[in-house]
């Protein structure tokens, strides 16, 4: 096939996107094409090849991948604001294209983060020497690469062995026996292997609904976050927020809040998972409107109509009713959005300048 052979190839993209693919160990461009009804959807992006053909946009460096991305995104937003069109419809896909890329980012950040914090959690885990391992009969052959498998992440309960291109893979089961995952590996075992990174290190497994993975160490994490209120490098922080009047600081799953009802000082909350889910586009220069003392922070955004929500608080399903405040007491308050790799470096405890 050639390029141009395909009605795709000429089809509208507002932005796209780098991928992860565990099973290739590459990143895949994803593209949020215009299809023929006007509604943007993700697919894989093609592009032309060297000689007129047409290949998919891989990379096996995710810095580059990162880079491209946000090279083409600035091109992409430069051509929508120059193409003939009505003007709410242009409004439209420059709002469509905002909440695809910032559902991306927020999934990638928070990510990051679990993953940062279930490696700082198992740090002191030995890795397990190879005369220790204990496997299956059939497994035996595989025991030296097993161990050298498991020195980067001794905790993982499903590894790939041999070489990144390898197709073969290992299972432990909860009695702790390391068995060969028979024929070869699936991307979908793949994935689950990646998956047990992060979820391993909570204790989770990684083969259950991974938004309620997710949402249990969303949980897990709330008294880690609370722990860095008492570092010094967060304390300077949070004075230093105050002293700019800013008293809602929200950093990836974390919000540090400052109430002075009660002269309880800093908190901290977590924001509701509901707009990462929607992926609806976090409008950041909306407020927060606090009626009650809830430990969930509703973050403000934009519906796709265009309508602006304020944000709010409340509590877990499984809390029970959030503590209402008096209604001379609701408050409004705006927000300032940290970088998130600055909550991963407090996380792993590093100085804050």
């Amino acid at each position: 096939m050639k390029w141009g052979d395909s009605k795709r190839d000429f089809d509208m993209i507002l932005a796209i996107w780098p991928a992860y693919e565990p099973y290739s160990g590459a990143w895949f461009m994803e593209e949020l094409a215009v299809n023929r009804n006007g509604v943007p959807r993700w697919r894989e992006r093609r592009i032309p090849s060297p000689t007129g053909g047409v290949r998919v946009d891989r990379y096996t460096d995710g810095n580059i991948a990162a880079s491209e991305s946000a090279r083409v995104n600035a091109e992409l937003a430069v051509d929508l604001k120059q193409k003939p069109m009505e003007e709410h419809l242009r409004r439209s896909f420059q709002l469509k294209a905002s909440k695809a890329l910032q559902a991306k980012e927020r999934l990638r950040s928070e990510e990051a983060l679990m993953l940062a914090e279930a490696r700082r959690r198992n740090a002191t885990l030995p890795a397990p020497r190879a005369d220790e391992l204990i496997l299956k009969p059939k497994a035996e052959k595989y025991r030296a690469a097993l161990a050298a498998a498991l020195a980067e992440f001794p905790y993982v309960t499903g590894i790939r062995i041999g070489a990144p291109s390898a197709r073969t893979a290992m299972i432990k089961s909860y009695k702790g026996v390391w068995d060969v995952i028979d024929g070869v590996l699936s991307k979908r075992g793949a994935l689950l292997i990646e998956r047990s990174k992060i979820a391993s290190g909570f204790g989770l497994n990684p083969t259950d609904h991974w938004g309620e993975v997710k949402a249990e160490i969303r949980r897990i994490l709330l008294p880690r976050a609370n722990k860095l209120l008492q570092l010094a490098s967060v304390r300077r922080l949070l004075d230093e927020a105050l002293a700019r009047g800013e008293k809602v600081l929200v950093c990836n799953c974390v919000v540090f809040w400052y109430e002075e009802q009660g002269q309880l000082g800093w908190q901290v909350k977590t924001t509701g998972g509901s707009q990462t889910e929607d992926k609806s586009t976090l409008w950041a220069e909306g407020t927060i409107v606090s009626a009650n003392h809830g430990r969930l922070v509703i973050l403000p955004f934009i519906k796709e109509n265009g309508e602006h929500v304020k944000g709010h608080t409340r509590n877990a399903p499984k809390d029970g009713p959030a503590k209402p405040r008096h209604p001379s007491q609701h408050v409004e308050i705006p927000f300032t959005r940290l970088n998130d790799d600055l909550m991963i470096g407090l996380f792993g405890e590093l100085p804050y300048e």
